[in-house]
């Protein structure tokens, strides 16, 4: 899909372009994307996965924010009539105008990888699977588990909201131009049931946030200074059977929902 007239990239928005057919492939498939779904996907570039996503999709949104590439992807809407090019930044797109049961297709932009993940995260349930290209250290601390220096409020996060994994690298001779960092490529399927009511998350993320605020200190010290009240701190701490020592790197996503449940915000 791409053509020598495809427009430069623009390293300050973070642009690699997809070069590699068989990676398209690759990703397409793990989506397991069929002719009766919806396909959101998040920054097309020059549409190398935009047209095969069109050719495996009922119907594709794609949302990309350089209105050089918008116009670029345009001049090509009629080789694929099913694909809706939005010229709009991903985080404030309305993602609630997307059907329920969307599968989410995207090679995020490295530089805001992290607050897009969360965003559409936290419309999960109208996602029941993401297939996302990211930083590899993103991809680490996305799956990462329990004591691994890699763990923290991501990887809970994320954790709490998907079963996850690493599908494969992509390697940087891949993309043109080249990034400086490697790439990986996870698949995401979301949660339909996650232990806390919606009343209940704003308070479980803040207390994860707290729990990692100060990762040399004790769980109970780092939610004493992120202004906690000790006593039901170490009231929670002792009633799940946990060390008073215990950091915050060691807990399970399930230990993190039950002190949530017990202590006060």
């Amino acid at each position: 899909m791409s053509r020598p007239d495809s427009p430069p990239a623009i390293k300050r928005l973070g642009q690699n372009f997809l070069i590699d057919p068989n990676i398209v492939r690759k990703i397409v498939a793990l989506a397991e994307v069929r002719p009766t779904d919806s396909v959101l996907e998040i920054g097309p570039g020059r549409g190398i996965l935009t047209e095969a996503l069109a050719q495996a999709a009922g119907r594709v949104t794609a949302v990309e924010i350089d209105p050089r590439l918008h116009a670029h992807l345009t001049e090509r809407q009629a080789d694929f009539p099913n694909v809706t090019l939005v010229l709009a930044d991903a985080l404030a797109y309305p993602l609630e105008q997307l059907p329920v049961g969307t599968i989410v297709v995207a090679n995020l932009p490295y530089y805001i990888s992290t607050p897009l993940l969360f965003r559409l995260l936290e419309h999960r349930d109208r996602f029941p699977r993401m297939v996302l290209m990211l930083q590899d250290e993103v991809a680490d601390r996305l799956v990462a588990k329990p004591g691994h220096s890699d763990y923290g409020v991501l990887s809970v996060m994320a954790q709490y909201a998907a079963d996850m994994r690493k599908a494969f690298k992509v390697s940087a001779q891949c993309f043109r131009p080249r990034p400086e960092v490697g790439s990986a490529v996870v698949l995401l399927r979301t949660r339909p049931h996650r232990g806390l009511s919606a009343a209940e998350e704003p308070q479980f993320a803040a207390l994860v946030k707290a729990a990692f605020a100060h990762r040399r200190k004790t769980l109970a010290n780092s939610l004493r200074d992120e202004g906690y009240d000790p006593q039901p701190v170490m009231e929670a701490i002792e009633a799940a059977g946990l060390s008073p020592a215990v950091r915050a790197e060691v807990l399970s996503v399930q230990q993190f929902v039950e002190l949530s449940r017990r202590i006060p915000a």
